[in-house]
């Protein structure tokens, strides 16, 4: 099994919007959040977060941020 190489700051912040639409896509789904957390986007957000807390929400925030959006959509 080959790992691959952890991404770096610029490469996050590039796939920031791509990780967010992931995550919205997961919740319209109607995903758990354990499943959610299990992603690779939730796993970007995070270490983007733990990288840069000052511009970067934590991911648990934007979950409740997105899934408030989705429900009021509904």
């Amino acid at each position: 099994m080959t790992v691959a190489p952890k991404p770096t700051i610029g490469e996050l912040e590039a796939g920031y919007s791509g990780c967010c639409k992931a995550l919205r896509l997961l919740i319209r789904e109607g995903r758990s959040l354990e499943a959610i957390k299990r992603t690779v986007a939730w796993d970007r957000l995070s270490l983007l977060h733990s990288c840069l807390p000052t511009r970067y929400k934590a991911p648990d925030y934007l979950y409740a941020l997105l899934k408030r959006e989705v429900t009021e959509a509904v």
